[in-house]
């Protein structure tokens, strides 16, 4: 969670920093060319500008609701944020491994997806032995939880 929250900060420092003195100097530089109805890199600019006050405001966002979550009140005994989960596909006769984390740390390449995907929706909440239908773009497929990993178990 500390890594998820640095790396926000750092991209939120860096457009900050282009906020307040990069895209001024640029907007400066441009507006130095004359007639600012016809100038493209004022437009740019402010086009940049515009784009990066948004994801600032999403970054920010974020930085808040992560600070909300409580690791004390994620469960024990059922899949919430953090838990490493084995599914077992009894048309495919196969596992699958997954680890829900935050949607800034999924990787599907390496089994971590995002608790506000359609497969982590799926899963929170769920207990070992528990049948569980995951409807993707894909289709639905249904599933048996084989095990189960909280963040609990993991940091022990």
């Amino acid at each position: 969670m500390k890594d998820i929250r640095k790396k926000l900060q750092e991209e939120l420092n860096a457009i900050e920093r282009e906020l307040r003195v990069d895209l001024p100097r640029e907007i400066l530089r441009a507006r130095e060319h004359g007639d600012l109805s016809e100038n493209a890199e004022y437009k740019a600019a402010k086009e940049r500008q515009s784009y990066l006050e948004g994801k600032k405001a999403n970054l920010q966002s974020r930085l808040a609701s992560l600070s909300l979550i409580n690791l004390d009140k994620i469960p024990h005994d059922r899949v919430a944020y953090g838990s490493r989960v084995v599914l077992y596909d009894a048309n495919d006769d196969k596992e699958l491994r997954y680890t829900l984390v935050s949607s800034e740390e999924s990787d599907i390449s390496r089994g971590r997806i995002s608790i506000s995907s359609p497969i982590g929706r799926s899963l929170l909440g769920k207990t070992p032995g528990e049948e569980v239908t995951i409807v993707t773009p894909s289709g639905r497929k249904e599933y048996e939880i084989r095990e189960l990993a909280t963040i609990h178990d993991l940091d022990e």
